[in-house]
């Protein structure tokens, strides 16, 4: 069992052991979640799609449509078969 201390301002370290089982890097969001019989449970954050947006995005290149992204996998599923 893992152990933290909380400090003055009301921080804590997650374990190493605790990071690497739930493979947070730095910088990474956690979510505490209490259960209904009273457990908090530490879990890592998941995004919404919508916070993802333009993640991607790169000034050198044009955007691509979903008609081409449409066209590019069907034309890659017809190479394979």
């Amino acid at each position: 069992m893992s152990e933290a201390r909380l400090s003055s301002k009301g921080q804590i370290t997650v374990p190493r052991d605790i990071r690497e089982r739930l493979r947070l890097k730095r910088g990474d969001k956690v979510r505490f979640r209490v259960t209904p019989d009273g457990q908090v449970v530490l879990e890592p954050a998941k995004y919404a799609v919508s916070e993802l947006f333009g993640l991607l995005r790169r000034e050198d290149r044009e955007p691509v449509s979903v008609e081409a992204m449409d066209a590019a996998i069907r034309g890659r599923f017809k190479g394979s078969a």
